[in-house]
């Protein structure tokens, strides 16, 4: 199987930022697509995919999951054809989780979540019971001050209480991708597009 490897920056990311992690953890014969949030971040430049207005450790109010929304049908908009892996870090991984609330779902063999928390929890679990289960290959760090563990591992929670496969990879370090497991990353992503 062939597809592409969708990989979402984090607040104050681009797209130019996500593509070389993106590049050493495609699948072999896969395409990658590292769409850009469009939403300036005011203050630390780059971009969001919502502009939070609590604190980032509190689910996200109503408001700011009205963004989230915006920035997946956007990102949905974008989408090749085909098979589809989809991935993100921080903010990216929220915004891929939240993709399996709409059609696009039937197409995404497999998620990656990295240094992320889900931004709509409730909806997420109540899809998941309905969907078809996927791979799930997640990372975190436990010193991470802007996702702490404890929200990252509700995350994977979820897909595990539903019982989707979730490959947990956990790091001593903080909010970042764990160069020193990229190995086991990349490993993980191959077999959901071999298996996907």
């Amino acid at each position: 199987m062939s597809g592409t490897l969708v990989m979402l920056h984090g607040m104050t990311g681009t797209s130019a930022m996500m593509q070389p992690l993106a590049d050493q953890i495609v699948p072999s014969g896969w395409k990658t697509l590292c769409p850009q949030a469009i939403v300036p971040h005011p203050t630390k430049g780059g971009f969001a995919w919502w502009i939070g207005r609590r604190n980032p450790i509190e689910p996200l109010d109503d408001v700011t999951q009205s963004e989230l929304l915006i920035s997946v049908e956007r990102v949905i908009s974008e989408l090749p054809d085909g098979p589809l892996i989809i991935g993100g870090f921080s903010q990216g991984g929220a915004v891929a989780s939240a993709m399996l609330e709409f059609e696009i779902q039937e197409r995404i063999v497999g998620l990656v979540l990295l240094g992320t928390k889900s931004g709509r929890p409730d909806q997420l679990a109540e899809s998941l019971v309905y969907l078809k289960k996927r791979p799930i290959v997640w990372m975190h760090g436990r010193r991470d001050h802007l996702v702490p563990l404890e929200q990252g591992i509700e995350h994977a929670e979820i897909f595990e209480v539903a019982e989707w496969p979730v490959t947990r990879l956990e790091h001593e370090k903080g909010h970042m991708v764990n160069l020193n497991q990229l190995d086991e990353l990349q490993i993980a992503i191959e077999k959901i597009a071999k298996t996907g």
